[in-house]
C-alpha cells in the first residue's frame, strides 16, 4: 500500500501551506519544486525572494504554487518575535532575545506555524532533531490534553496479514527514552489520533511488554499494566489492550490462546512500546530483517504540525514529510 500517495490525494483539495525554512539546503529547494509539481500542497520559502525564486525555477517548480516570504520586510521579524515572546516571557525571555532567536530558520518557521501564517513545517535536513524539538516546544507546544511530545513510524510490511493491509504504526520509536506511565498513555492517545489522520481507519492499540496478562511479574510489566488501565480511564472510546507480548498483539490464533478476551483479538495496528530502546530496535528490525518500509519519524502530540527530518534525508523524504504535515493540519 502506498500510504503517502493516498495521503497526497486526500490533502490535494485542501492545498495546505507548508513552510520549509532550511532554504540554504539544495535538497530543500529540490523538494519544494517537487511538491509544486505534484500539486498536493503549497510551499512557503522564507528568505531572499529573488535568490529563492531563481533556485526553485531552475529545479522546474510550478511557480504558481510557491510563496516567497521576504524575511527582511519591515515588521516581519518583530511580528514573529512577539509570538515567541508571549509564549516564553514567563520563562524569562526578553523581546530582544525573541528577536534574535526568530532569525534562526527553525524558530522562524515554527513561529510562522504558531501565528497561522502557514499550516505546518518540515525541517531537520540541516539542524539536529534536538534543535527541531526545541523549536517545537518553544514556539508551538503540546496539543490540548497532552503533555508529551513523541514520535511514530508508519511501517509498511510486505506481509499484508499484519495491521491493516500490512500497515502499522509504531510509537514511540524516536523521541522519549524512558516514558512514565502517564507519558505512555499520552503516546498511545497521540498515536490513535495519528493513525486516524493517516489511514482514516479505526485504531487497535496494543501496549507491549515481555508478559501477556500477568504471565510474568516485574516492575516493567507493572508499568504497562498501569498504562493500560490509565488509558482506559482517559480515553475509554479507544480500542486498546495490554500488557501484551508482540505475538499476542498481532496474531489472532495466539491471542485466542494467550488472551482470548482481548479487545483487539490479535489484530493490533498500533504498537506502543515500553521505552525507546524497544521502540527504536523494533522499527529497525522490522525494516531491515522484515523488509518493511519505515515512514518517519513523524512528530506527535504537538498543537500544530511540525515534522523532523534525518540529516541524511533525500528530497523525496522531505516531500513525504510535507504530505504528512499537510494531513496532520486537517481539522478532526
Amino acid at each position: 500500500m502506498d500510504v503517502i500517495a493516498k495521503i497526497k490525494q486526500r490533502v490535494a483539495p485542501q492545498q495546505k501551506r507548508i513552510v520549509l525554512p532550511e532554504v540554504a539546503d539544495d535538497r530543500v529547494i529540490e523538494a519544494a519544486a517537487k511538491i509544486t509539481q505534484e500539486k498536493f500542497a503549497r510551499v512557503v520559502l522564507p528568505g531572499d525572494p529573488k535568490k529563492l525564486e531563481a533556485a526553485v525555477r531552475a529545479c522546474g517548480a510550478d511557480m504558481s504554487r510557491i510563496e516567497f516570504v521576504d524575511t527582511a520586510a519591515p515588521g516581519f521579524i518583530d511580528r514573529l518575535a512577539t509570538v515567541l515572546f508571549e509564549r516564553r516571557k514567563a520563562k524569562g525571555m526578553t523581546m530582544d532575545q525573541a528577536r534574535e532567536m526568530v532569525r534562526q530558520p527553525l524558530f522562524l518557521g515554527a513561529c510562522m506555524v504558531q501565528a497561522d501564517l502557514v499550516d505546518g513545517m518540515v525541517a531537520g535536513s540541516v539542524a539536529s532533531s534536538a534543535d527541531v524539538i526545541r523549536a517545537c516546544l518553544y514556539c508551538v507546544g503540546p496539543a490540548k490534553g497532552l503533555k508529551t511530545l513523541s514520535s511514530c513510524f508508519l511501517m509498511v510490511l510486505p506481509k499484508t496479514e499484519f495491521g491493516d493491509d500490512g500497515v502499522m504504526l509504531y510509537a514511540d520509536s524516536g523521541c522519549v527514552p524512558e516514558p512514565t506511565v502517564e507519558q505512555v498513555v499520552d503516546i498511545a492517545i497521540a498515536a490513535a489520533k495519528s493513525w486516524k489522520q493517516f489511514t482514516q481507519a479505526e485504531a487497535r492499540i496494543a501496549l507491549l511488554s515481555f508478559s501477556t496478562k500477568g504471565s510474568a511479574k516485574h516492575p516493567l510489566v507493572d508499568k504497562m499494566v498501569q498504562a493500560t488501565n490509565l488509558l482506559h480511564e482517559r480515553a475509554p472510546e479507544l480500542l486498546a489492550d495490554g500488557e501484551l507480548q508482540l505475538d499476542a498483539a498481532v496474531i489472532p490464533s495466539i491471542a485466542a490462546k494467550k488472551c482470548k478476551d482481548s479487545a483487539i483479538k490479535g489484530r493490533a495496528n498500533i504498537l506502543i512500546f515500553p521505552d525507546l530502546n524497544a521502540g527504536n530496535i523494533a522499527y529497525k528490525l522490522t525494516e531491515r530483517f522484515g523488509g518493511a518500509t519505515a515512514i518517519g519519524p513523524i512528530m506527535m502530540g504537538m498543537a500544530k504540525p511540525i515534522n523532523d527530518l534525518s540529516r541524511g534525508c533525500s528530497a523525496d523524504d522531505i516531500v513525504g514529510a510535507a504530505a504528512i504535515s499537510a494531513v496532520q493540519s486537517i481539522a478532526d
